[in-house]
């Protein structure tokens, strides 16, 4: 699952939720959206993050070796679908990558950091260029292990 901010007429409208395996897409959040929880200026789409981000995470824990989520948020906590697949994957064998936002602070989020399988990454200006090869370094590790 991938969240992406989406553009028009010069300025941020929202974020969409994208299915890498099939893609699928879907709104997690825009402006023009009256329904749903509000996080800033944007109104949260639980529908399709249930839809469209929990399915794509559900079915990455039965067809995939590497599970990635972009991102647990402030946008996605606020579907307890999404609360509960999180809480799937992180006690499955499989590897999971997840990126958190910088300010979302929640129970879920400490438990997953907390667990002593986790690796934590602050993302900071001196090693966001090479933070993906530190990634994928550890992931190519842990599956070279594993498999």
């Amino acid at each position: 699952m991938l969240s992406r901010e989406v553009q028009a007429r010069g300025g941020r409208v929202g974020f969409e939720i994208l299915d890498l395996s099939t893609g699928r897409k879907g709104w997690l959040a825009r402006v023009s959206r009256e329904q749903g929880p509000r996080v800033g200026r944007y109104h949260v789409n639980v529908g399709d993050l249930d839809e469209i981000g929990v399915r794509a995470i559900a079915d990455a824990v039965v067809n995939s070796d590497v599970i990635i989520i972009d991102e647990i948020g402030p946008m996605e906590l606020h579907s307890q679908k999404f609360r509960e697949i999180v809480r799937k994957i992180a006690v499955s064998p499989k590897l999971v990558v997840g990126i958190v936002h910088w300010k979302a602070e929640d129970s879920l989020i400490a438990e997953v950091k907390a667990r002593d399988d986790a690796e934590v990454h602050p993302v900071t200006l001196e090693n966001r260029e090479n933070l993906d090869e530190l990634v994928l370094k550890e992931a190519l590790n842990f599956l070279s292990e594993t498999c």
